[in-house]
């Protein structure tokens, strides 16, 4: 999963892209909010933003990710105790707010849970297993490795089981932010359903898909 981390001081925004990046995100790191703001689109998985930061601050860019992502998870962390402080960043749509100075294990545990991110082996359906670490889908012994796309896919699938997906989201998650047309992801979910029962993807007109397999 791709992150953008928004933090001017230096030395944490370093501590914390290695120990994310260790874990196995996807780290674009800024230390300037304009900066930070061109990159919004590049397909984030989660946003982690400091409030005082140069040009633009992360309240600002978090109104602005909300007018086109209103669901990916946005944590802030700041030093402010203000209560005004809080109450905005609440208001315009944090998923989660952290006072520093903090642990980076908690920022992880926050990323973690709110990304529904496991390393355990997810399974659904019909006996069927997903391992996102080796790519690996299993259903009755038979092993097979998904693409990229087919397995950031099925993982976006799995985190949002139940709700509507839209082609937006695909496009975001899976193209990384690079432009995807609804062929490609048309295409994309036809390789995915020869994979796993085509009745698991349902298509909702003009929206997206709804991921909707039996309950195992």
């Amino acid at each position: 999963m791709k992150i953008l981390l928004l933090e001017d001081n230096t030395r944490l925004n370093a501590t914390i892209t290695k120990r994310l990046s260790a874990k196995g995100f996807d780290v674009d790191s800024f230390e300037d909010g304009a900066a930070a703001y061109e990159a919004v689109d590049n397909g984030y998985g989660c946003y982690v933003l400091d409030i005082n930061v140069p040009s633009l601050d992360g309240i600002e860019l978090l109104k602005r990710i909300r007018e086109y992502y209103p669901y990916t998870p946005v944590i802030i962390i700041s030093s402010s105790v203000e209560l005004e402080t809080i109450r905005d960043s609440y208001h315009f749509g944090c998923s989660d707010y952290i006072k520093k100075p903090f642990f980076v294990d908690e920022l992880e545990i926050k990323i973690e849970k709110l990304c529904n991110v496991t390393n355990d082996i997810v399974t659904f359906g019909d006996s069927y297993s997903f391992d996102a670490l080796s790519s690996i889908l299993e259903h009755q012994g038979e092993r097979e490795r998904l693409s990229k796309k087919e397995r950031l896919l099925l993982g976006l699938f799995l985190s949002d089981q139940g709700k509507v997906v839209s082609y937006e989201k695909i496009q975001s998650i899976v193209w990384e932010g690079n432009f995807a047309s609804l062929d490609s992801i048309r295409s994309l979910i036809r390789r995915l359903r020869k994979k796993i029962p085509e009745n698991y993807i349902e298509t909702v007109v003009d929206i997206g898909y709804l991921f909707n397999p039996p309950k195992a």
